[in-house]
């Protein structure tokens, strides 16, 4: 069959045939599709070369200068940056508003040490010694800020007549035979040193005049204000010398010839510049760092002060050597201004704070001053100052005292006169200080709707209480009165006595907190302390900060 079938040719025909037939129904379909690829294959390859032949150097750069895109495709990142660009060019003006205004509280507090504090001690004294004679009518000689404001005065008094022991002449000298590296470096120390006084100090006059004025059942219980006196005239006379010392650092500096130094001094403040701009900042950081800026400035402004004053008696009081160190001093000036606009714009841009976040910081400081003039502040204005932008003013004022008596020379009965015009010229310019910054303040608080509070009356807790939930997170401050028809008298009446519920309410209180409303409830101390273990690290930082004030409204 193998061979009929190989040598059939009929049938090897047929096979071949149908084979040819089946190529011949199955070839269009396939041939179309061969066509189609091959076609579609050809057309890419002309368009990859048309492609490769438009490719060119004068396309490319034409396409380049006429490439378009339409910022609105992101149009909340471009709104972003144009508000921080805003925001950085209001800083200087919302920044030194906030300057001005504790520029002046801190010349307030200033002036008082000059103005009302020697009428206040007389004032102490004469009751201190008539109210004996007349009989006691109250179970206190004098009261307690009598007591603060006599303390004060021999404080002062002393210290002035330490400071007589001290030669300004040979300090000069021997500062001024260093090398300038060295000076620059003890003008650092300084001023941290200064920093760390300033901290420490205002607690221990604090200190001393709550040993001097709490109540006490013995009177021997007395003799323990003695070591708190020994330890604030000490303080007060430590810290006079230290500022001393800056005033001899920068006098050198100004007279030297080539002024290298005071160029070096400078540049310091540009430094800082450095270490504070990288730094993540809150809002209430930010405050204290602006509380310090004030303090620093006005700092700066006396010791340029003092600098000229000592010039100026080298020299006989010549007008001319005047105009010699006024460029200098403007220098000084316009460099710490700079310096300070820029620290705090480029501060509000890495951390997103906005430029009325000052007005908040100046409404919190209008916020103190008013409430220093309730019926019951627990503490005098100055001490408020004190304790929020660390300046304390009896060191200065202890340095400007022994500065003045040493350069101008007091005889004859026109010159007496001259003295006595000048003291009553500083009592009217501190009065006409205090009423408008009392005036501003209130308007300042009033816009931050902030009045309510200053009727608020804290409940009266003893010293062993813990305190409840919402005075750990917004801190209490003084007693005030509620009555509203005496809201008009209260700014400027002085502070009742309170016999009982006062010592309790003076124990509650810090110089830091500020008025909240308290708890209906109080919370049990196991609750509480739980609380305060899962509280995070931030929200104590920020409670612990003594310059954080009226945080309910800058948190």
């Amino acid at each position: 069959m193998a061979a009929a079938a190989a040598g059939d040719p009929a049938v090897g025909g047929e096979d071949q045939a149908e084979q040819r037939t089946g190529n011949s129904v199955q070839g269009p379909a396939e041939t179309l599709g061969f066509y189609e690829s091959s076609e579609s294959e050809h057309r890419r390859r002309r368009k990859r070369g048309r492609s490769l032949s438009d490719l060119s150097l004068l396309k490319f750069i034409s396409a380049e200068l006429t490439r378009g895109y339409f910022l609105e495709h992101n149009e909340a990142k471009y709104t972003e940056r144009r508000e921080r660009v805003y925001t950085c060019m209001r800083i200087p003006r919302e920044l030194e508003k906030l300057m001005v205004f504790g520029y002046f509280l801190c010349l307030d507090a200033f002036l008082y040490v000059f103005t009302l504090l020697p009428l206040r001690v007389l004032l102490a004294l004469i009751r201190f010694i008539t109210l004996p004679c007349c009989g006691l009518s109250d179970r206190r000689v004098l009261q307690p800020a009598q007591v603060c404001d006599i303390l004060k005065g021999v404080i002062l008094v002393i210290c002035y007549f330490m400071m007589h022991y001290v030669d300004y002449s040979m300090m000069y000298h021997l500062i001024r035979g260093q090398s300038v590296i060295k000076l620059y470096i003890i003008y650092n120390m300084l001023e941290v040193a200064d920093r760390l006084f300033s901290s420490f100090g205002q607690d221990i006059l604090d200190a001393l005049y709550w040993t001097a004025t709490e109540p006490k059942e013995r009177k021997t219980a007395h003799i323990g204000v003695i070591p708190h006196f020994f330890m604030a005239v000490l303080y007060v006379f430590l810290h006079a010398i230290l500022i001393l010392v800056q005033a001899t650092t920068l006098n050198v500096a100004f007279n030297s010839h080539n002024k290298s130094l005071l160029t070096i001094m400078m540049s310091n403040n540009f430094v800082e510049i450095k270490g504070s701009v990288f730094k993540k900042f809150e809002k209430n950081n930010l405050f204290q760092m602006s509380n310090s800026d004030i303090k620093e400035r006005f700092t700066n402004y006396m010791l340029l002060l003092i600098v000229c004053l000592r010039n100026m008696e080298q020299f006989s009081w010549n007008p001319d050597h005047l105009w010699v160190l006024f460029p200098d001093v403007c220098m000084v000036i316009a460099s710490e201004i700079a310096v300070d606009i820029v620290k705090h714009a480029f501060i509000t841009k890495f951390n997103d704070i906005t430029a009325d976040v000052y007005s908040e910081y100046r409404a919190s400081l209008a916020f103190e001053l008013v409430s220093s003039r309730q019926k019951n502040a627990y503490t005098d204005y100055s001490d408020s100052v004190s304790r929020r932008m660390g300046f304390i003013p009896l060191p200065l004022a202890v340095l400007l005292i022994r500065v003045v008596t040493s350069s101008i020379k007091v005889q004859g009965v026109l010159a007496y006169t001259c003295v006595l015009l000048f003291y009553f010229g500083l009592i009217t310019l501190k009065v006409l200080n205090s009423i408008i910054l009392l005036g501003k303040s209130c308007k300042y608080v009033k816009e931050a709707k902030m009045e309510e509070k200053l009727f608020q009356t804290p409940p009266a807790s003893t010293p062993g209480k813990p305190q409840t939930k919402s005075q750990s997170k917004c801190k209490q401050t003084q007693g005030l009165p509620t009555d509203e028809n005496s809201s008009a008298s209260s700014v400027t009446s002085q502070p009742v006595f309170q016999t009982k519920s006062a010592p309790t309410l003076l124990v509650t209180s810090n110089s830091d907190e500020f008025l909240t409303t308290p708890d209906e409830e109080d919370k049990d101390i196991t609750q509480e302390n739980s609380e305060l273990k899962h509280r995070s690290a931030k929200k104590d930082l920020l409670e612990i900060d003594r310059f954080t004030i009226c945080g309910n409204r800058i948190d």
